[in-house]
């Protein structure tokens, strides 16, 4: 029997989308009315961190417990992870001991040969190359606020990271359009993605980019382990600070995201991110709905 994981954005249908959309306003508002919810009593997740987290891990572990199960966190310092047993005799292991692992670590690679041998399905809370979760909190909390993202154009202003690429498989599945602008160096690789062109258009001016669009979205400009090429990006990236210029290029009631942690001064000024256009706090929460209505698809499926 094949084990569904959600290890990048593309794993699932437009029409699972629809229903996990769905699903997550529904848990919500049960959260919302302190109503409970726990469809997974006696369940485990298994939580490994290789990348340090408070978001991923809070959401994760609060929505685990809220929902009746129980959480094991694990971290490369006590874990054989860290040593020298291989990804496939640790996910042989701990996936016959838990239902559930969340796996936040460097290269997909590492994820992917996890999930291969697990028993049970494996969630991606980030890679270098993929941030699904997070897409899936952002594309709910843009529905909340504007409704259907499908036909709408979303500016993506920074570095060609994990986020961008997880961006572009969404515009790809879902029907909508990303705007890229990124430093040059730093562009997205579309065979990473793996999407067509037809899903979004790149701008080397970071204000064409936002003319019009529906979102603006950035991220930091130094993802965690690359903190050697620090410098060089702050270089490179100087003209890339989302602005009140830029938002005032963009859709008047276009909102601002941003998956946190933030520099303001860098990758986004004050005013913008403090200001009444962003949604930070909405999209930071909604990771633990997302999350929870996953969780649930994942081990019991359509409700």
């Amino acid at each position: 029997m094949s084990i569904p994981h959600y290890l990048k954005f593309s794993d699932f249908s437009a029409d699972e989308y629809d229903y996990l959309f769905a699903r997550t306003a529904l848990i919500k508002k049960k959260f919302k009315a302190y109503d409970q919810h726990q469809p997974l009593v006696d369940r485990t997740l298994a939580m490994i961190f290789e990348k340090a987290s408070t978001r991923t891990r809070v959401s994760f572990e609060a929505g685990m417990y809220q929902m009746g199960g129980s959480v094991v966190n694990l971290t490369t310092g006590d874990s054989q992870l860290g040593r020298a047993e291989p990804i496939e005799d640790t996910a042989r292991v701990i996936s016959r001991m838990v239902d559930l692992v969340m796996i936040r670590t460097y290269e997909q690679t590492k994820i992917e040969r996890f999930a291969e041998f697990s028993r049970v399905p494996v969630i991606n809370g980030l890679t270098n190359e993929f941030h699904p979760c997070q897409i899936l909190a952002d594309i709910f909390t843009f529905m909340e606020h504007r409704g259907s993202i499908r036909g709408k154009t979303v500016a993506w202003v920074g570095d060609g990271n994990n986020m961008a690429n997880t961006w572009l498989q969404a515009a790809q599945l879902l029907g909508f359009t990303v705007h890229v602008s990124t430093p040059s160096g730093y562009e997205i690789n579309q065979a990473v993605s793996g999407v067509d062109s037809t899903c979004y258009k790149v701008f080397q001016d970071p204000m064409q980019a936002c003319a019009g669009v529906d979102l603006v979205t950035t991220d930091v400009w130094t993802s965690m382990g690359f903190e050697a090429e620090n410098e060089a990006r702050q270089q490179a990236f100087a003209d890339w600070c989302v602005d009140a210029d830029m938002m005032q290029a963009a859709h008047p009631e276009a909102l601002f995201m941003h998956c946190l942690p933030a520099h303001r001064g860098e990758e986004v000024s004050a005013d913008v991110i403090d200001g009444p256009q962003s949604v930070v706090w909405d999209e930071a929460e909604n990771r633990l709905h997302v999350q929870k209505a996953l969780m649930e698809y994942l081990l019991l499926g359509k409700a």
